[in-house]
């Protein structure tokens, strides 16, 4: 079946700050043929960093990792379908939570990456932590920013409720500016880079959809599969963890990820960013440096 999608004109993604990392496409992955990914591939090495993003960034929100983990080997950090130089199905309803699951197993299995560490942030933990356990053999290692696992077992919060409520309030959400006000230290060309895969409302439909996304119940589009990864990262796991908290998020702050630290076998006591925020990886030179010093150690 073929998707409608819309692509980003190239000359949104002119000049951007920090970021000169040359674009990379697929668009041949098995289900989702018609449809081309963007990722950045950077570095080179035995071990691979996949870097995921959520809700409403791309690949720029690891502008500052990305040379830091790329002196330490292969970087690989995809857009997701309806966010980035990705394309963007034109229907909301297109977006679900095995469509984007699956689009990372395909991108893994495609690529043949291995040797992985996975780097999660938002909606790339709610995706990310179930790969483990899909994928045991190729995933080494974990570096974790205020993300969750959705098992649909607890009630959503207040601050989560009344973000879901303003997305859907707001289907063409500007972007930059939302960016702008959660990391008051964006200059104006970062906050405006973030704008630049949606050139209107209709290439926000992946944007919209997430919040709504987050099962809500235990019967809830993947929170079966989310309580079954959070049991093998409790239980089964057994490779090295590192945790960054930004101690300011309100929705998947300290509470949340104290939560989460106890659902993956030994993670130990996160690394605490007082001034940030939801989108550690602004902070992200610290948190790569603190998360390679952390691996070289064990």
């Amino acid at each position: 079946m073929t998707i409608e999608a819309l692509r980003t004109p190239d000359e949104r993604f002119e000049e951007l700050p920090a970021f000169p990392f040359a674009p990379s496409y697929l668009d041949d992955l098995p289900g989702y043929e018609g449809l081309r990914v963007h990722f950045v591939d950077e570095g080179q090495g035995d071990v691979t960093f996949l870097c995921l993003h959520g809700q409403p960034t791309w690949s720029f929100l690891y502008r500052k990792m990305i040379p830091p983990l790329a002196a330490a080997g292969r970087v690989v950090a995809p857009d997701l379908f309806g966010f980035g130089r990705s394309d963007k199905p034109v229907d909301d309803a297109a977006y679900t939570f095995d469509f984007h699951r699956g689009s990372l197993i395909a991108f893994i299995e495609r690529l043949d990456l291995e040797r992985l560490t996975l780097v999660v942030h938002d909606w790339g933990g709610l995706l990310g932590l179930t790969l483990p356990m899909e994928m045991p053999e190729r995933i080494e290692r974990l570096v974790i920013m205020n993300t969750g696992i959705g098992t649909g077992e607890m009630r959503l919060g207040k601050g989560f409720l009344e973000w879901r409520a303003w997305v859907n309030a707001h289907p063409d959400m500007e972007v930059g500016k939302l960016m702008a006000r959660a990391c008051p230290s964006l200059t104006p060309a970062e906050s405006a880079a973030y704008d630049a895969p949606f050139p209107d409302a209709r290439h926000k439909g992946g944007v919209r959809r997430f919040p709504n996304l987050v099962p809500e119940d235990v019967d809830a589009d993947g929170a079966a599969l989310s309580r079954r990864a959070r049991d093998f990262l409790r239980d089964q796991w057994a490779g090295p963890v590192f945790m960054a908290v930004g101690m300011k998020d309100p929705v998947l702050g300290p509470p949340a990820m104290r939560l989460l630290r106890r659902s993956i076998r030994g993670c130990p006591e996160p690394m605490k960013i007082d001034e940030a925020g939801h989108f550690v990886p602004e902070w992200g030179d610290r948190v790569a440096a603190a998360a390679l010093a952390a691996f070289e150690s064990a």
